[in-house]
């Protein structure tokens, strides 16, 4: 069910029943899902899930995808949610009102900086993103609230800049949890090759590099098209790149493609909604982007069989690392020699690629896997003898 933060509180549930608060800072992108995966660790347990949305306005679909007992959205914008957020902060010390939520799980700083000003609660703050400490304002924050704060990185590389970032705090305190899919919900979704090739308008015979992100200096399309460039004469005759996604670099990677003499090779689709639905039209899939935090594409690909290269940096090297192909940040040469492996793989191999995938998706980044690296965290033992 959704309400609204007048209501919130106030709906009859039973004094005894335990909640966990779930607090995102919006809906929007990957954080649904994101919101998913958290409640979801709930099932099966004797504890409700209430999410709560400081941005964005009520949705039927955040609140379906939401996969929580109870959603709330708290409706203000972006620009209202800047500096104290004193107004945020008393609609969430109503909604803690009324009922025994025993954990906060905020996503993101401002989430968890309004949630930690709200109540007593302890907080696990998930970040997403680096450089969410280099401030000091925040690292002075963060040490206020040390005692009731633990931190949660998308991946090793997140974790570690925390850690960086936070010297004094122990280890354990600053941990992984990597984002997640349910695999098999995604792949029911994804059409077989031909159909996702004819969604997008691709011809069904070529051997096709698909990309899939902002046009944005952040993710390097860039290096990718010279990589094309360079791989074009060692790929099958009639090779394209793919690249889905649309931003402020989208004239400058189209010129770019005309200067490399490949702008025939390349098709820019523009923003593609649910684009991960038609992963299995390529070939290959190729991830350049500079410092990716965690990568949910890579894991979209996976789930769709398709061999991967990326970034030997960030968190797209966790994701990559032993079942695809890394070439260092920027080098176009050995991201054209990566396409030339992959290129030349017979289908035994690909089979067995599809296979290491398949298996790394349930080891490591399954709702299973993960579910069970968080129950066994050392942040979540005194929430467990509560």
């Amino acid at each position: 069910m959704a309400g609204g933060p007048e209501g919130a509180g106030q709906r009859g549930h039973s004094p005894a029943q335990p909640w966990v608060l779930q607090f995102c800072h919006g809906y929007d992108g990957p954080f649904l899902d994101c919101a998913r995966q958290y409640a979801r660790l709930f099932a099966g347990t004797p504890y409700r899930v209430a999410t709560v949305y400081l941005t964005g306005e009520r949705s039927s679909e955040a609140e379906l995808g939401s996969a929580s007992d109870e959603v709330i959205f708290l409706g203000h914008s972006s620009r209202e949610v800047r500096g104290l957020k004193l107004a945020a902060i008393r609609e969430l010390r109503r909604i803690l009102r009324g009922r025994d939520f025993r954990l906060c799980i905020a996503h993101r700083f401002k989430p968890a900086y309004v949630a930690l000003l709200a109540g007593s609660l302890p907080v696990i703050a998930v970040h997403h993103a680096f450089d969410d400490y280099r401030r000091l304002s925040r690292r002075l924050f963060a040490a206020c609230f040390r005692r009731r704060l633990s931190l949660l990185g998308v991946s090793d590389s997140v974790r570690d800049d925390m850690r960086a970032c936070l010297p004094a705090w122990p280890a354990e305190r600053i941990e992984t949890l990597y984002n997640r899919i349910d695999v098999q919900a995604l792949q029911a979704t994804q059409p077989d090759r031909r159909t996702a090739r004819q969604a997008l308008g691709l011809p069904e015979g070529a051997w096709i590099v698909g990309n899939v992100g902002r046009l944005h200096p952040d993710k390097d399309q860039a290096t990718l098209l010279r990589g094309f460039a360079e791989a074009l004469p060692r790929l099958p005759a009639g090779s394209l790149l793919a690249i889905l996604g649309s931003g402020r670099l989208e004239a400058e990677l189209k010129a770019l493609a005309g200067t490399l003499g490949i702008d025939r090779q390349v098709r820019f689709l523009g923003q593609i909604p649910e684009a991960r639905r038609y992963f299995r039209a390529f070939d290959v899939f190729a991830l350049s982007s500079d410092h990716e935090p965690f990568g949910m594409v890579l894991l979209e690909a996976m789930a769709a069989g398709v061999p991967l290269i990326a970034t030997d940096c960030g968190g797209g090297r966790e994701v990559v690392e032993g079942v695809g192909r890394l070439f260092p940040l920027g080098d176009a040469a050995a991201l054209a020699a990566a396409l030339a492996q992959l290129a030349g793989l017979d289908e035994s191999a690909r089979d067995a690629c599809v296979q290491a995938m398949a298996r790394r998706l349930e080891e490591r980044f399954s709702d299973r896997a993960v579910a069970r690296r968080f129950w066994a965290l050392p942040m979540i033992a005194p929430f467990l003898a509560n």
